[in-house]
């Protein structure tokens, strides 16, 4: 196996395992002094005392209906991950903990909303063109401090290895992060190259015209196999199917034959189908090694959709935005004969993957705060989950791509500085700028197409209410001061131009 690999894990797992304890010790002082608790996890019973096996897949910017047993149309072809639905069960109302990359990876890696670690975006705050910023937004975080304990460091405690193969983007190496194996992650949020070589830290180049999806999964593969003998976590944050849009022509075109005239549509739907096929070799390797029983499997997307490649319809908005389009992500859950297959209506969120993996493996409790809930009764079909509340904060201010696609509040930003929230059916957003609110009722208009806000003034203050006092719980930065370049006669004149290009012709 090449990356960078640790051949004396046995002794540093022992090693990280003292010194995650000691982590853990100094955390719960530091939690205390800031008036911060730990969340506990459930006490849902496991019949059987094995451990299981974790195998996470997040793939990048696949969209809710970018799957086949999820689409709104016939172009994308996922047989593996369809047959993986069929096998567990579907959660089809789940949330990515924000709308883009790396802060999503960080409330997923955390446990922890955006406020408490303060990761919202992927470069500078302040995007866009400054005369149409109203506020000053809040500096940006670029990764988890290694004060904050990861899913890898918990599951450590209670004797797992660990390894990463793909995606990191959270800062600091993984193995400086609770993995013994790390494979082509970085700082680095996307490759340049889908076809060796990669220009990837932390993986050797493979031969000319080697597809990084590929080369990936065989690492993957060959871990998984040399580590069977103990439980493991695998975390497989491929690349794809985040841009540069690189694809097999075989299966371009493919997707031309099949209707799809843009290149840059065909290529991706022929990632997604390539993605697919990798996914359907790791279900393979459990098979042949005798591992598919007591493995839980998750397959999950960072955020919603890029919305000038994938088809998020009926969702409103894509990768970056606060409605669900950004947000509502795919989720499937397997583990033979305990987890029952199915569809789940729940609303849950990826914050929720630490509770519940601590939980299911056996791990010391970490000393941070929590804010994810433990789903283990829940899958396991003991209890449902009790209702609760759903929250997103977006401090700063993320440019729009194309007006029309975009969908956002207006064409230029795909949002502006914000929170949102999720309360059984309604879902309320704040705008700080001018503090305006928009309201939907998911249930009637998934499409967020109606907005309520003028017809439903208490509920709007109810939400309201909600909203203000979980970011005064939390301590959500809110940004108030005023931009001093801002112009609102050009913001207003750059809003009707870029309305003028979005017309239909």
């Amino acid at each position: 196996m090449t990356g960078k690999t640790n051949n004396k894990r046995v002794t540093l797992m022992k090693l990280n395992t003292l010194l995650v304890t000691c982590t853990l010790t100094l955390t719960a002082a530091l939690t205390a002094a800031c008036g911060g608790k730990p969340t506990p996890v459930n006490t849902a019973v496991i019949a059987d005392t094995t451990k299981p096996n974790i195998i996470m897949i997040v793939i990048d910017d696949l969209g809710w209906s970018d799957v086949g047993y999820n689409q709104t149309t016939d172009y994308f072809e996922t047989p593996n991950i369809d047959a993986l639905a069929q096998q567990g069960l579907v959660f089809d109302q789940a949330y990515a903990g924000a709308a883009n990359c790396a802060p999503s990876r960080a409330v997923l890696m955390s446990g922890q909303y955006g406020p408490r670690h303060g990761v919202y975006t992927v470069s500078p705050s302040d995007r866009g063109h400054a005369k149409t910023r109203k506020l000053i937004p809040i500096k940006n975080k670029r990764g988890l401090t290694t004060d904050i304990i990861t899913i890898g460091e918990s599951l450590k405690t209670a004797g797992y290895t660990t390894g990463t193969f793909g995606k990191w983007h959270l800062g600091a190496d993984p193995d400086k992060q609770g993995f013994d194996v790390n494979v082509a992650g970085s700082h680095q949020g996307m490759t340049f190259h889908y076809f060796s070589p990669y220009q990837l830290p932390n993986i050797e180049d493979g031969p000319k015209g080697e597809y990084l999806t590929e080369r990936l999964t065989t690492e993957v593969i060959d871990w998984v196999k040399s580590s069977k003998d103990q439980p493991f976590f695998a975390y497989v944050p491929y690349y794809t199917v985040h841009t540069p849009y690189q694809a097999v022509v075989d299966k371009v075109n493919k997707y031309h034959e099949k209707g799809i005239k843009s290149k840059r549509e065909a290529t991706y739907a022929a990632m997604v189908e390539h993605m697919d096929d990798n996914v359907g070799r790791i279900f393979d390797m459990l098979d042949s090694e005798g591992l598919a029983e007591n493995t839980v499997v998750i397959f999950t997307s960072d955020n919603g959709g890029y919305r000038m490649s994938s088809f998020p319809t009926p969702l409103r908005g894509g990768k970056g935005s606060y409605y669900d389009g950004g947000l509502r992500v795919p989720l499937i859950v397997r583990w033979p004969e305990k987890v029952k297959p199915g569809l789940d209506h729940t609303p849950v969120i990826n914050a929720d993957f630490y509770p519940t993996l601590v939980n299911l493996t056996k791990s010391k409790q970490p000393n941070q705060v929590l804010d994810g809930v433990d789903l283990t009764a829940h899958l396991l079909g003991q209890q449902d989950i009790a209702e609760r509340d759903l929250f997103w904060h977006f401090p700063i201010y993320l440019q729009a791509h194309h007006a029309k696609t975009d969908q956002g509040q207006d064409p230029l930003f795909r949002t502006r500085p914000g929170s949102a929230i999720r309360s059984g059916d309604w879902k309320l957003i704040q705008y700080f700028e001018n503090d305006e609110y928009e309201l939907y009722n998911l249930a009637n208009d998934l499409a967020e197409q109606n907005n309520l806000a003028v017809q439903q003034p208490q509920k709007v203050a109810q939400l309201k209410a909600k909203l203000q006092a979980w970011q005064q719980q939390i301590g959500a930065d809110i940004p108030t001061k005023l931009n001093t370049e801002y112009d609102a006669k050009v913001n207003q004149q750059l809003i009707r131009e870029q309305l003028l290009k979005a017309k239909p012709h």
